[in-house]
């Protein structure tokens, strides 16, 4: 797949306050929030395949980036659009996390991501490098 890029200001991401920074007396509240979101891989899933759904550009600009995390984009991202998180405290709760919850998530954002590509690409059916699950 092609990289797509895109401005800054057509991310639905920026746009809705993942790169943000919050207070610091709100951080504890938000992280608290993440943990609880994020540990539920169910939920945490679906909104995973929302935002590959219902954010084009961010999408495309991230997720056609094979060299960085994109587990990790997906998963910042779903966090910000369920629950307002911004992605440095959504890094913050990841390890406050089991290593099963981790696992869990991982394999939704898997899930998600190659959701996404398919739609994006039908004609491309990849197989994930082993490397590309290591995070």
């Amino acid at each position: 797949m092609k990289r797509i890029w895109h401005p800054y200001t057509l991310w639905e991401d920026w746009r809705a306050g993942m790169w943000r920074r919050i207070l610091p007396e709100e951080e504890d509240r938000l992280v608290a929030d993440a943990v609880r979101f994020t540990g539920d891989a169910a939920l945490y899933g679906s909104f995973m395949i929302r935002v590959t759904r219902e954010w084009p550009f961010s999408c495309e600009h991230n997720l056609t980036e094979r060299a960085m995390n994109r587990r990790a984009w997906v998963g910042h991202a779903a966090a910000c659009m369920a629950i307002g998180c911004p992605e440095y405290l959504v890094r913050r709760a990841w390890w406050m996390l089991t290593q099963e919850q981790r696992d869990a998530a991982d394999a939704q954002a898997t899930e998600a991501i190659r959701s996404w590509e398919n739609r994006a690409n039908p004609q491309l059916r990849l197989e994930w490098p082993t490397w590309s699950m290591i995070v």
